[in-house]
């Protein structure tokens, strides 16, 4: 026999060892039940001038993570200020009265980490992950920063160019400017409808601007500082008093709750040349706040929220209009909405509105079966097991709860309401919530070739 002939009866024989095997092969075991997540003991008190601490034992590695979260961000821009707050954050980082902006990133290097600041809709954060015996210190560091900031003039215009660069680069991009118009279309007149300043108006700040700012918005009543990782709760709580306890109290957080746009409204933004569209739909919905809310939870990630979903598998798998649709509830302080979101082939524009629509009209008349619910329901818990996986996740879980005043239960039973919830629920919901004719659709591509396909999903009774 020659060799290409052995060669060939040998690979005959291996490939039916394989088909053998392949044509043998059990299913998996199904997975056992998902496991409760049991919340880490904590400890929480609360300094004379209102800031609050939650001090939480975590894992075995001997690092700490301390983030300082402040109840001031974007919320608390005008109009004409949109991302002064982000501004602000980033000239917190160019030094204290004592310490130059590159002692900072020293010494925070030094103790096997890094200085991270930035701004958000309804918080603002100041925090690091570093070395358990350097916890204290990280406290006093970040305390110095958040107390002495220098705002020095002399930084502005380079902050301000990164901001412009950055602000470039959204602005060229898609979904940014999906986003930013959707945004706008619901909530009007507020600060979580302004997601994008304009390059004029960031080039007009001043940093008289970023200190009366900072001086209106930061201080300890609106603070509260979360440690989670290996550390020594007596020796972090004097630092924390120490470092954090002659703080003025300054301003009450400032509740701003909108009143959000809740109407058919189609905006179509021309992009000429654009071989996709890029599709954001949605309307308001409940807060994490309301009872409804895990359930709500569910019925997103069944509907377009996972990989799975139903939305998902309709245009990504069956029908190849889009590579990675996905659904959402975005949530702020007493507020939130459910969006989908996708980037679609030009020519399929109106055919991925078509089954976005048929996907939630089917959802609110035909109930999930048992295998979609479990397998929903086990992702969800699974995720949610992740999130809690770290010094940081934690951190963010537990601020999230004190954020939405969710109650000391919520993380230690969430899984077993997500468990809870039935397929009759999910359809019940998505009845209530989901309605078509009140969704908000911005489109964002070559106009003349998406415009006589968006007219059946044109505005409804304005």
């Amino acid at each position: 026999m020659t060799t290409i002939k052995k060669s060939v009866a040998l690979l005959t024989l291996v490939l039916g060892f394989v088909l053998s095997g392949m044509a043998q092969k059990q299913a998996p075991p199904a997975g056992g039940p998902p496991k409760p997540f049991k919340v880490p003991a904590k400890q929480t008190f609360t300094l004379p001038n209102g800031i609050q601490v939650t001090m939480v034992p975590y894992g075995t590695t001997p690092k700490v993570f301390v983030a300082a979260m402040l109840r001031a961000g974007n919320i608390n821009e005008t109009a004409d200020q949109v991302w002064l707050a982000d501004l602000v954050a980033e000239m917190l980082k160019e030094g204290t009265k004592s310490r130059s902006a590159e002692q900072v990133a020293a010494e925070f290097a030094s103790m096997g980490g890094e200085l991270e600041l930035g701004a958000q809709a309804d918080q603002s954060f100041v925090r690091a992950d570093v070395l358990t015996e350097a916890g204290p210190k990280a406290v006093a560091l970040i305390a110095d920063v958040l107390q002495n900031p220098l705002l020095p003039e002399s930084e502005l215009a380079r902050v301000k160019n990164d901001l412009e660069r950055n602000l470039s680069i959204a602005m060229s991009q898609p979904q940014p400017i999906a986003r930013n118009q959707f945004a706008k279309m619901m909530y009007p007149n507020h600060a979580y409808g302004r997601l994008y300043p304009t390059a004029e108006m960031l080039s007009k700040y001043t940093v008289d601007d970023v200190r009366k700012f900072y001086g209106n918005n930061i201080g300890a009543g609106r603070t509260h500082i979360y440690v989670a990782g290996k550390f020594d709760p007596v020796a972090m709580r004097k630092a924390i008093t120490d470092s954090f306890g002659k703080w003025a109290k300054g301003p009450d957080a400032a509740v701003n709750i909108p009143k959000p746009e809740s109407k058919r409204v189609l905006e179509v933004i021309d992009r000429p040349g654009a071989a996709q569209s890029t599709i954001i739909m949605g309307l308001p919905v409940i807060d994490p706040s309301n009872p409804d809310y895990i359930g709500m939870q569910v019925m997103d990630s069944l509907l377009g929220g996972s990989f799975g979903s139903r939305i998902t598998s309709n245009i990504r798998e069956a029908k190849g209009y889009t590579y990675s649709p996905n659904s959402v509830i975005n949530t702020h302080y007493r507020d939130a909405y459910w969006a989908e979101t996708a980037d679609v082939t030009t020519g399929v524009t109106g055919a991925s509105l078509k089954e976005i629509f048929y996907e939630i009209d089917r959802i609110s008349k035909e109930a999930p079966t048992d295998d979609e619910m479990n397998g929903i329901k086990n992702y969800m818990a699974g995720i949610f097991v992740i999130r809690n996986s770290s010094r940081r996740g934690v951190v963010n879980q537990l601020n999230y709860v004190d954020l939405h005043g969710l109650g000391d239960d919520y993380l230690s039973t969430y899984v077993q309401k997500i468990q809870a919830v039935s397929a009759a629920q999910v359809e019940a919901l998505a009845k209530k919530y989901l309605v078509p004719d009140k969704m908000t659709i911005v489109v964002v591509g070559d106009k003349s070739k998406i415009a006589e396909q968006l007219v059946p999903y044109e505005n409804k009774g304005q």
